[in-house]
């Protein structure tokens, strides 16, 4: 392994006992410990994960995290917090963070959360990828480049962001309920709920407008082309 991950925690116990096990894991990990170093870091290169407290001194989590996205928007984010309840996750997922652990976590379940997160974005560089394009209205959605573009303009998906929106527009006009793109999407394994499907339709409909992904109640969405559009 050489992936490189940024860890961003103030508490240095906590970092400590993080390092000890994602070095042991085979991980090189460097750490900040303030929000506006944090961001410096992100500016400077390129990083495999980013682990992102939310409680930083400098500028919290939230705003590390528009800045990582702002910057790549396809690099993987596990928020630690301290702060449970439903809806810091919620937030948490809606800025763009991959999975939220509510402090105190395993270090097991970190280390095999990393790992699942980085195994996947390995699978995708490795397999094959059919030279697929979609287009609907305005957008063309490259498998190949994996990007989505509104005529020449680049509009930066997260890793399951552009998985959601290629799964669904590739099956335009069927509905899937939660649970099922949570299975499609995110994959068997995934330890999640729910509502992380709905954060990242919102995020979708922020990006691509409200017209294309519709809710159908009691089933779950569809995806279709707006009447009058290609």
């Amino acid at each position: 392994m050489n992936e490189q991950l940024l860890l961003v925690e103030d508490d240095d116990a906590i970092a400590s006992v993080l390092r000890l096990h994602l070095e042991e894991a085979g991980y090189r990990l460097h750490r900040e410990a303030d929000g506006l170093q944090a961001m410096a870091a992100i500016d400077r290169q390129r990083w495999d994960m980013v682990l992102l407290d939310l409680m930083l001194p400098g500028a919290d989590g939230w705003e590390v995290c528009r800045h990582l996205r702002a910057k790549h928007a396809d690099v993987p984010v596990i928020m630690l917090s301290a702060r449970s309840a439903e809806a810091h996750r919620v937030l948490g997922l809606e800025l763009g963070a991959d999975d939220y652990l509510a402090k105190p976590f395993s270090m097991l379940e970190l280390v095999a959360r990393v790992r699942a997160l980085l195994r996947r974005i390995e699978q995708l560089r490795a397999a094959p990828v059919a030279k697929t394009v979609l287009c609907f209205g305005p957008f063309r959605l490259d498998t190949e480049r994996r990007e989505l573009r509104r005529e020449d303009s680049l509009i930066a998906l997260t890793l399951r962001e552009f998985d959601l929106l290629y799964f669904l527009a590739r099956h335009s006009e069927r509905a899937f309920s939660r649970n099922e793109l949570l299975q499609r999407v995110w994959g068997a394994g995934f330890d999640g709920y729910e509502h992380t499907v709905n954060t990242h339709i919102n995020r979708l409909r922020n990006k691509i407008g409200a017209g294309y992904i519709h809710t159908v109640w009691g089933r779950g969405y569809r995806f279709e082309t707006p009447s009058g559009r290609p």
